[in-house]
């Protein structure tokens, strides 16, 4: 996670997860940019996925994390971005392989679908984990 730089946002179905997810990266010195939400209020979250959208592809930031309700929504949003390959993940297992082998490179959580400390394991093991390449990087190369 050396010099790793996240983009992070939510809709206020995510706000609280994104706050704890800022608390985690904070503590842990990983630089980010907060593209919001910034309260509780209700918001368009398609906005808020393609603002971290676009960071990732312009290469301002190397990944993003997007947080709704579900999850559901930031991933269809963010996955229209050429270049994207958001994966909404519910479970350790699932966040580690879309890292090893499809190099997502947005992660999506659901606030109403699965615990804080379940999210906040998800972005950890996400976040550490690399790309394994070889036969997976031919995949990835066919999916883009």
């Amino acid at each position: 996670m050396d010099h790793l730089k996240v983009a992070i946002g939510s809709d206020h179905g995510g706000f609280k997860y994104k706050q704890k997810i800022i608390d985690y990266l904070n503590a842990r010195n990983i630089e980010f940019v907060d593209v919001g939400t910034h309260t509780p209020e209700s918001c368009d979250y398609p906005e808020i996925a393609r603002n971290v959208a676009e960071l990732v592809v312009s290469g301002q930031v190397d990944r993003g994390i997007l947080v709704c309700g579900t999850g559901i929504g930031m991933s269809i949003t963010a996955n229209k971005t050429r270049g994207i390959r958001a994966a909404l993940c519910g479970d350790t297992y699932s966040a580690r392989v879309s890292r090893a082998h499809n190099n997502a490179n947005i992660l999506c959580l659901g606030e109403r679908v699965i615990g804080e400390h379940l999210a906040l394991d998800i972005v950890d093991i996400w976040l550490k984990t690399g790309f394994e390449g070889g036969r997976h990087k031919r995949r990835v190369d066919i999916i883009e």
